[in-house]
């Protein structure tokens, strides 16, 4: 079975990078004014790049190097040290499984972008980026997925915290903050504008569920029964979660939207992660059913009653979704309820800390956000001397 798990996990990789590079991207992109669409490319493609090199250099020895500390995993894989092509994780080549958790490295701080587009600064983007994704998300992989204190035989007991494919490690963390950066920056002087391209946040989030199969299957590390079941229940979920939010917006506002329905789709993408490894397709068939509610309902406690403005609705959307699925872990009775909530409450604490520190110290080198002039004028032209419509949104 190695080849066999080598050739899948090498087309997993490249699909998780897919979802970043173009789809997050388009679908941020379709949903900002016109005058914007580039820097939130940028921001993406920036991003990628950034946490390559980064995972590279550091961020990987600290998820998954041998550290018996339980809370980081040490510098002795820095730069790769000691990996060859020789070198195996499991059945694949240990330089795969670190290409293919570089993806999920790169994706992680890319959803945050959704908070803060339209108004913050570019070099704020690149150094907030940097360190959060070394300080918040190489931690706690380790904790949880690189052999560290939240796994198997930890804090929480023999059994330890079920997050298969990232609904604590990606998705709260991103979610929560992608929440405390839009309220330190404040909201956007005109934050009443539709998106200016549906299209291309459809043509996104279709990309975002393709890519989707290669971000749950490929956790598997293995072509076998358990990567099928894996790609079956997301699928699943997805769908069930597009209907479900389509038909709350019918209901309550008379017309089902297609920025809505494709929305649905992310909800119950990023809900059924945690668990598309343990659950069939009725666990998710329910998971995506409430995610398609529950996450819209979020939407309009965070914009309307909070009064937030995180943009594109990141916390609703992917720190709901995922803090959800990893309930339901729980609530389906295929994990603890101590170790699912202890590990929701402890990386919800720890990435709260980091990203108000990291906030505060990046914002003293860097401008936060951007000038008055510089954001009604957009931060295409402004920013990066570029501009792929005529300012008229």
């Amino acid at each position: 079975m190695i080849a066999a798990d080598t050739a899948w996990i090498m087309t997993a990789t490249a699909l998780v990078l897919f979802m970043t590079l173009p789809g997050l991207a388009l679908f941020y992109g379709g949903l900002v004014r016109s005058r914007n669409v580039l820097s939130v490319f940028m921001h993406c493609y920036a991003i990628a790049c950034l946490m390559s090199v980064l995972w590279f250099f550091v961020g990987y020895s600290i998820a998954f190097g041998p550290g018996e500390s339980g809370v980081w995993g040490g510098l002795a894989k820095v730069g790769l040290n000691g990996v060859t092509a020789d070198s195996l994780a499991g059945t694949i080549p240990e330089v795969l499984f670190f290409a293919f958790q570089m993806t999920f490295a790169i994706i992680t701080p890319a959803l945050i972008v959704g908070s803060y587009v339209e108004r913050v600064g570019f070099g704020f983007v690149l150094l907030f980026s940097g360190l959060w994704m070394l300080l918040c998300y190489a931690p706690v992989v380790h904790w949880i997925w690189g052999g560290g204190m939240m796994s198997d035989g930890g804090i929480f007991g023999v059994v330890g915290v079920k997050d298969f494919a990232g609904g604590i490690v990606v998705h709260e963390t991103a979610g929560l903050a992608a929440l405390i950066l839009a309220v330190f920056l404040g909201p956007r002087k005109n934050n009443n504008t539709p998106p200016h391209n549906p299209g291309f946040v459809m043509i996104g989030a279709a990309m975002l569920w393709v890519g989707w199969f290669g971000f749950n299957g490929g956790s598997q590390l293995a072509a076998d029964g358990g990567a099928a079941m894996a790609i079956t229940v997301t699928h699943i979920s997805a769908a069930t979660a597009s209907l479900t939010w389509a038909l709350w917006e019918k209901v309550k506002f008379g017309k089902s939207s297609l920025v809505g329905i494709v929305t649905g789709t992310i909800a119950g993408l990023a809900s059924i992660t945690p668990a598309s490894g343990f659950v069939g397709p009725w666990g998710a068939l329910l998971i995506g059913a409430v995610a398609g509610i529950l996450c819209q309902e979020a939407v309009v406690m965070i914009r309307n009653r909070l009064k937030i403005d995180d943009t594109l609705d990141v916390f609703a959307v992917h720190g709901v979704g995922g803090i959800f699925g990893t309930i339901m872990i729980a609530a389906l009775g295929l994990g603890s309820w101590a170790a699912q909530l202890g590990a929701l409450a402890i990386v919800g604490i720890f990435t709260t800390v980091v990203s108000i520190a990291l906030i505060y110290i990046c914002k003293a080198i860097t401008p936060l956000r951007v000038d008055l002039e510089t954001e009604t004028n957009g931060l295409d032209l402004t920013v990066h001397g570029e501009r792929a419509y005529d300012m008229t949104s």
